[in-house]
């Protein structure tokens, strides 16, 4: 094989997205094949060549494809995952992979049954140059021993209109959650690919706070890694103007990203090392303030998926392996499971629990959801976060 016959499943705002940039030949020895949909017309892909399909499972099955992009509402990445990779099929799962931890562990077995497959996540701010920067910084040690990390990540705005645009937005039944499933999986993957897995987890999320909606729109949690890190997830639909700012505090200095500019305020002397050493009491360790500069070009969704194919095709390392798609997954869980509950959550999730917690969100659920048509918009300059 030396051209990869792809297909996208669910032709909503991203997966539309992700076929215009394969028509339009962004991604090297790939070949956009056929496109399905249960609701979205597909005349225009047909006009084009390509196969179309109501169902996901007939383009699963149509022996049309070599690898499929699953850009589904959430709850069926798991089913069409697994019957993808049971038709033999490479599979790029957008986000989340799953609602929930413990289909994530499912879509996960069935990978591990077909190894030969390539499995990998839609998490394209992994190659977006400012993180990339923060996470060299962290890994050759210039920031010394990480001690604080704050996110604050409420310039999500949301309409009304937004969540009634769909029947399945912004519901347990038809999403599963609302801003940390929706909106955060990308900021908390990079949050994780950064800092790695905290060790405990303090949930604050309000339910509908500024919208008429039964998740949460709402969150403020508290982190604690077992190294002795802290930090703080704070984020939002309903604040606006609202803010984006990372900081990370280590032993060697700080690091913040605002308003696309990264500052690194870096002390001279580590600041354990400084505070055995020094001999007077308020003194400080001198700093450097320093603007580490990036390239500004946005992270491009059409790098992952040429990066999936160079896996297929060559056996590339994966930038976003989709089994690492687990982890944005169960922080969100498990920040939602500890506001429901009232307690602090010890990682790993008990992805049990948590299933069948949203179960009973689901059976009790009285939630009428009413949907409206929507004027198509430009979503994508939702991107860069």
């Amino acid at each position: 094989m030396d051209t990869v016959r792809l297909g996208i499943i669910g032709m909503g705002n991203i997966g539309k997205y992700h076929a215009d940039y394969l028509l339009n030949k962004k991604v090297n020895r790939a070949k956009l094949a056929a496109v399905a949909d249960a609701f979205a017309p597909l005349d225009k892909y047909a006009a084009q060549g390509l196969k179309t399909f109501s169902d996901g499972l007939e383009l699963i099955k149509s022996g049309e494809v070599d690898a499929v992009i699953i850009a589904t509402p959430h709850y069926q990445h798991t089913t069409l995952g697994i019957a993808a990779l049971e038709a033999g099929l490479h599979i790029l799962v957008e986000k989340p992979i799953s609602v929930h931890k413990a289909d994530a562990e499912r879509l996960i077995a069935a990978a591990d049954q077909h190894p030969k497959l390539v499995f990998s996540a839609m998490f394209q701010l992994r190659t977006e140059p400012r993180y990339v920067k923060i996470k060299r910084l962290i890994e050759s040690g210039e920031l010394g021993a990480i001690v604080r990390v704050n996110w604050i990540m409420t310039d999500w705005f949301r309409t009304e209109i937004y969540y009634a645009s769909g029947g399945w937005r912004a519901t347990w039944k038809g999403e599963g959650g609302g801003v940390l499933l929706n909106q955060c999986p990308h900021n908390l993957d990079i949050l994780l690919w950064l800092c790695g897995r905290p060790a405990r987890v303090r949930g604050f999320c309000q339910l509908g706070r500024f919208h008429n909606i039964e998740v949460e729109d709402n969150v403020t949690s508290y982190l604690e890694w077992d190294s002795g890190a802290t930090g703080v997830f704070i984020t939002s639909t309903g604040e606006a103007p609202g803010t984006n700012r990372l900081e990370l505090a280590g032993t060697r200095g700080k690091l913040v990203l605002e308003h696309n500019r990264l500052t690194f305020i870096r002390n001279e002397i580590d600041m354990i090392e400084f505070s055995r050493t020094s001999k007077a009491g308020f003194a400080r360790p001198d700093v450097w303030n320093i603007d580490i500069p990036f390239d500004n070009a946005p992270a491009q969704h059409a790098t992952l998926t040429q990066n999936f194919v160079d896996a297929i095709l060559d056996g590339a390392p994966l930038i976003a392996p989709g089994r690492e798609g687990l982890h944005s997954v169960e922080l969100a869980n498990a920040m939602l499971f500890s506001s429901l509950v009232g307690q602090t959550i010890t990682l790993p999730l008990d992805g049990a629990a948590y299933e069948a917690k949203l179960k009973e969100l689901i059976a009790s659920s009285k939630f009428e959801k009413k949907t409206v048509a929507v004027a198509n918009e430009d979503f994508t300059k939702s991107f860069v976060r």
